[in-house]
């Protein structure tokens, strides 16, 4: 729908002619994921803020385009604001990629285990969820009596090239599977529901690993 490279892209309509977008895509795809905003009724110029989960190349890579293009509000946390803003550019893994990564100066640094951000609205609560990264986080809204997790990447991989800790993930996960989310959107394999659903999603990665 954008770029076979690209991790999933989430776009939250959060009222008063305002979005909000997850993650970005890994750089090849800005003008594909203009176009779909535009093709569901949303103006890019609207974006209010840019949440970037973690700082791997397929979910920051368009990051710069859309601080130039649009100037979002970029959101991430201080553990990966090293390799989003180029000073520490290998835990990007854009060599994986092939990508020239143009890093974006982050404008909100996340520090707490837990941030709540309001854009429109719409609550953004900000879990840090390290283990993937240092610096991974996850964030859930409540919509409508339904709560809904954008995990990203709860399936990994790890590496220490980008500072995996597998233990620091499975405390991680236990963290989101307290939240009992009704809806999991994850980073690479689609959308699960309903709570049941994402509760196994997750335990079967912890079982995994």
């Amino acid at each position: 729908m954008s770029h076979h490279s690209d991790a999933s892209v989430f776009l939250v309509d959060v009222g008063n002619r305002e979005t909000v977008m997850i993650d970005c895509g890994a750089g090849k795809s800005f003008d594909a994921l203009v176009k779909n905003m535009e093709t569901l009724g949303f103006s890019p110029q609207i974006m209010g803020a840019l949440i970037l989960t973690h700082c791997h190349i397929d979910h920051i890579g368009s990051a710069a385009q859309f601080k130039f293009n649009f100037n979002p509000t970029v959101v991430a946390h201080k553990e990966d604001v090293d390799a989003i803003e180029g000073r520490n550019p290998a835990p990007t893994a854009a060599s994986w990629y092939g990508v020239d990564y143009q890093p974006v100066q982050v404008d909100k640094i996340l520090t707490e285990e837990e941030e709540t951000l309001t854009f429109g609205d719409v609550d953004f609560h900000c879990l840090h969820t390290p283990g993937h990264t240092p610096g991974s986080i996850a964030v859930y809204c409540d919509i409508v009596d339904r709560r809904i997790l954008f995990g990203q990447d709860i399936h990994g991989p790890f590496d220490v090239t980008f500072g995996s800790d597998i233990q620091e993930w499975k405390d991680s996960m236990e963290k989101l599977l307290a939240l009992k989310a009704d809806i999991l959107c994850e980073g690479h394999f689609g959308t699960y529901q309903p709570k049941g659903k994402v509760k196994a999603y997750i335990e079967g990665y912890l079982r995994k690993y």
